[in-house]
């Protein structure tokens, strides 16, 4: 019998792969379209001699993704507009920045001191296909994907293992960390729409070894102090059980295995291995508990975050990184279709920006910016902010079937702005142009895909990768490609 033995990564098209069994196989049908196996191997090679990716190619050893969600205003906060009717201009006032010529409003007065660091994307946009509410932009924009099965009210079902995954799942299993800590993070709160929670926040098709682990502190959204409430017990060896101890029953548990082939296949889909081997390390090595641990941060480091659950987050986000993390996301610590500090600003906006969503995005966003660049950590830490959409030019209007009071903003997929900075990313720049009234872009727009792009080729991860599905259908990591003009 003719055999061909396989490779390690078998399911993935990166070019340093050699020929998978799945490839001879698909010869046969191949030879077909006129492509024999020597025509296939030729493919191979000229893939292996592609040009290695340029600007910003895996400068990243960590992403830290500032996910507003609830989709706030960029037209009051960094991307306002002067002579424009009064239904469009932002009730702020504008201020300078260190940038020539660049205004923010008065809601930002410290990011407006440290935009010199890093690039303001004010062309972000996409056509909605169903995606005018929370839900299922949210699943776009973390995942590369739109879903097939969209409500009417723009929400989709509950997480399914058949979703397309969460983009740091994605670069946890091509990318994994190298250190005992905890590869991928997700703090304070799951994405949510009303009753629909974690939808695009997990490793869907990957399987769960890839979920991250979810830090939520007991607390409602409004309670302030939920970060001094962090409990990681389940991240502590017990007294009785020394480390020693712990390896001696792993090395056992090994023996074990080894000679039960048949269990062994029947649970290999639960990846029972990948789980035990992370909570040993991450147990014995106590990397993950002391990172955890915000009281060793000084009064002073806490207060340029802000007292508050998204600036603490923030902070303990930086000391992921700081330990080994590979990917933190800091979810807007507000349900995204909801009051208060929510960034889903129907009414209200002006009290509700002015005095808590501003504030708190204003002294988090900088604080995190401005120390990881003092720690010499952002030379090599992706941070991205951005939410699902903006909000709407016209104060008052509907544009997606809710209500909006004589200050409120609705929901705009069409033009908004997000913010990028370290491993690679150009400092001091604007990529694109909002038109005069910030409806859409007039140059450079960019889409959601080519932003999760640019995070990829940023962590060293090809975005035309191929993934097999739960269906082991090929899919791309993303169909779209980087933004070549971010990267210094």
């Amino acid at each position: 019998m003719f055999t061909v033995k396989g490779h390690p990564g078998k399911d993935l098209c990166d070019g340093h792969l050699d020929v998978s069994r799945r490839d001879i196989l698909r010869v046969g049908g191949s030879g077909m379209l006129g492509l024999s196996l020597g025509s296939m191997l030729q493919l191979q090679q000229a893939q292996a001699a592609k040009a290695q990716p340029t600007g910003g190619w895996g400068k990243a050893k960590s992403v830290i993704m500032v996910y507003l969600q609830g989709g706030p205003s960029h037209l009051d906060l960094w991307d306002p507009k002067e002579n424009v009717p009064d239904r469009v201009k932002s009730a702020f006032s504008n201020i300078s920045t260190k940038l020539p010529g660049v205004q923010f409003t008065e809601n930002l007065p410290k990011l407006a001191q440290v935009n010199d660091k890093f690039t303001m994307i004010r062309s972000m946009s996409y056509t909605p296909n169903g995606l005018f509410n929370h839900t299922a932009a949210i699943y776009q924009m973390m995942t590369g994907y739109t879903t097939d099965k969209v409500s009417p009210s723009g929400q989709l079902e509950p997480p399914s293992p058949k979703d397309f995954p969460n983009f740091g799942s994605q670069i946890i299993r091509l990318k994994p960390p190298q250190e005992p800590m905890l590869p991928f993070v997700m703090l304070p709160r799951p994405l949510q729409e009303s009753n629909v929670v974690g939808k695009g926040g997990t490793a869907g098709f990957l399987g769960k070894a890839f979920d991250p682990y979810t830090l939520y502190p007991p607390g409602d959204d409004m309670d302030m102090e939920k970060m001094a409430k962090i409990n990681v017990d389940d991240l502590r060896l017990r007294p009785e059980v020394f480390s020693t101890r712990l390896e001696r029953r792993a090395r056992l548990r090994d023996q074990i295995t080894a000679n039960m082939p048949k269990i062994e296949q029947a649970v290999a889909d639960q990846k029972l291995t990948e789980y035990y081997d992370q909570a040993l390390n991450l147990i014995i090595s106590g990397r993950a508990r002391e990172a955890f641990d915000l009281g060793q941060e000084s009064k002073a480091t806490k207060d340029l975050y802000g007292r508050n659950t998204f600036g603490q987050s923030c902070l303990l986000a930086r000391r992921l990184v700081e330990a080994g993390t590979r990917v933190v996301e800091v979810i807007w610590p507000k349900v995204a279709n909801s009051d208060n500090h929510s960034w889903d600003h129907h009414s209200g906006l002006n009290e509700r920006m002015k005095n808590r969503s501003g504030p708190m995005l204003d002294a988090g966003l900088s604080g995190l910016i401005s120390d990881l660049d003092e720690r010499g950590l952002l030379e090599e830490t992706l941070v991205v902010a951005v939410g699902e959409f903006g909000r709407s030019p016209q104060k008052g209007v509907s544009t997606s079937g809710n209500n909006n009071s004589a200050d409120g903003r609705d929901h705009w997929p069409y033009c908004y702005t997000a913010v990028v900075a370290g491993a690679g990313i150009k400092r001091g720049e604007i990529y694109g142009q909002s038109d005069k009234t910030a409806s859409a872009p007039l140059e450079d727009a960019v889409h959601p895909g080519q932003l999760l792009a640019s995070i990829y080729h940023s962590v060293g991860i090809d975005p035309e990768t191929i993934v097999y599905n739960h269906l082991n259908q090929p899919r791309e990591l993303v169909k779209a490609h980087k933004v070549d003009g971010l990267f210094g």
